[in-house]
């Protein structure tokens, strides 16, 4: 997908009152609409609404939560965003309180996407209606995510071809969350066309830049040779560049995930070993998700119950055409 394109299709699923139709999405659901009985009914209007993010000193959550603040105002609701600092007690906790706040709609993006399954439940149970957004979450009524498989596709694809198709190269894993699951899926994937390149060590962080400086320094003092690396997000890969530059590497091609101020930033800096990202939009995931949420409150089927927002890579060589988060 050409940029133009990606910016075209953002566009049409934020377009005419978030009106989402399988043609304006880059996966869905097939089958009858989506319709329960549980919370709000017909013609109800959302007036308080719960957020969760698993960690908000991220940008890609604030940016989420930019989205879902604007699209409250529209509503005339109001917002509760709650960090869930990367641990699933405390989000168990959070889903509790919301419970005792009587809110409308949750947004939530978990930390753990099956462990939160039973706190959904009570939600739901409580009448909440709960969508997931950015990954999946057990229970969740509906899901508003990025194609992350695509995302991590297209970032070893453009990692691949960078080392020349030869070469070995590390994984900086994360946390067990779909979206992550998935973009290891897909870079895995990718690397399946490129038969002499090896993945020669894969750790798991949490996500973060301090923990992948860590965890990559290691890798790179036992594999000192290697061509590349994939962080499965920003803040991973540019931990790993850091981890590079400080082991007095220069030359290793790094990629990650979400192009984000931080990345954008970082590809502006001509001798970078960050090489691209694959872009998503968390403005407009909240957006969506909050809008699909609205419509289960007020007894509305849904026209799916997925959308999958696309991505294309974002490099030096685009880079300028990049409109970046809102």
């Amino acid at each position: 997908m050409m940029l133009g394109q990606f910016r075209r299709t953002r566009a049409r699923l934020v377009a005419g009152g978030m009106v989402l139709a399988c043609a304006f999405a880059a996966g869905c659901s097939e089958g009858d609409p989506v319709a329960t009985d549980t919370g709000g009914g017909p013609g109800a209007e959302v007036e308080a609404i719960g957020l969760m993010v698993q960690d908000l000193s991220n940008p890609f959550f604030q940016s989420m939560a930019n989205g879902v603040q604007a699209a409250a105002e529209e509503l005339g609701a109001t917002v509760n965003v709650q960090d869930g600092r990367q641990d699933l007690g405390a989000q168990n906790e959070q889903i509790d309180a919301f419970i005792q706040q009587q809110i409308d709609v949750l947004l939530i993006n978990a930390v753990d996407s099956e462990g939160i399954g039973p706190a959904v439940d009570r939600a739901k149970e409580a009448g909440i209606r709960v969508v997931a957004v950015d990954v999946a979450a057990r229970g969740a009524e509906a899901m508003v995510t990025l194609d992350n498989t695509a995302a991590g596709e297209i970032a070893c694809t453009y990692l691949a071809d960078q080392i020349g198709g030869a070469g070995e190269i590390l994984l900086v894993n994360g946390t067990p969350i779909s979206s992550v699951q998935d973009r290891v899926t897909g870079c895995k994937r990718a690397l399946e066309a490129y038969p002499q390149i090896a993945i020669v060590a894969e750790q798991s962080g949490d996500n973060g830049r301090a923990e992948a400086l860590t965890i990559t320094t290691d890798m790179l003092t036992a594999h000192p040779d290697v061509a590349g690396v994939f962080g499965i997000n920003d803040p991973t890969a540019l931990g790993a560049t850091l981890a590079a530059q400080q082991a007095g590497i220069t030359d290793l091609v790094i990629v990650g995930v979400d192009a984000s101020p931080e990345a954008v930033a970082e590809l502006q800096k001509p001798d970078s070993m960050f090489r691209g990202t694959a872009a998503q939009d968390p403005n407009t995931q909240g957006a969506i998700a909050l809008e699909m949420a609205r419509q289960l409150f007020a007894g509305e089927p849904l026209e799916q119950e997925s959308v999958l927002v696309p991505t294309q890579m974002i490099t030096r060589d685009n880079l300028a055409e990049y409109e970046g988060w809102q």
